[in-house]
């Protein structure tokens, strides 16, 4: 017969009263004793805060592996460091926008025709100029098309025409 929960639980106290009668441990009992009650950290602390109570420096209690700094701080001077260099590059970005401006302001002081001049000589700089084959490939394709719109023109002007004479 299956037994309930209540009776396995039953058994399970009585095995361990007898167990603590004869001075034995039980498995849980066991287990816990052999639990970590802290981590090796809060341990490393207390142990360098006991040390430093009894008189010794803190860099004469510092563990070998550490490096100088805990991960917290370097966390925070790598923040301050990628502060400081978004604020400097955003400073010679505005710089720079300051410098452009001032160009372009030059630029227009100019008179009408001489500013006109210079402003062209400048767009044309900055004009990305096609190779030959290129160059050649984009006027075939203009003669073509000229020559088709030409074409279906004159279709439609011999079209309007014969129309035209055949009303009148």
């Amino acid at each position: 017969m299956a037994k309930s929960r209540a009776q396995r639980k039953a058994e399970r106290r009585a095995r361990e009263a007898e167990a603590r009668a004869k001075g034995e441990q039980d498995e849980s009992q066991a287990q816990h004793d052999t639990q970590v009650p802290k981590s090796g950290d809060i341990a490393e602390i207390e142990a360098v805060e006991a040390g430093m109570a009894a008189g010794a420096s803190e860099k004469d209690l510092e563990m070998p592996d550490t490096k100088g700094l805990s991960s917290k701080e370097e966390k925070r001077k790598q923040k301050q460091a990628d502060k400081n260099q978004k604020a400097e590059q955003k400073k010679r970005e505005e710089q720079q926008l300051t410098k452009r401006k001032k160009q372009a302001t030059v630029q227009r002081k100019r008179g009408g025709v001489i500013g006109f001049l210079s402003s062209c000589v400048a767009e044309l700089k900055r004009v990305q100029w096609p190779d030959r084959d290129t160059l050649l490939q984009a006027t075939a394709v203009t003669v073509v098309f000229v020559f088709v719109a030409a074409v279906y023109l004159g279709v439609i002007d011999l079209i309007v025409n014969w129309v035209v004479q055949r009303i009148l």
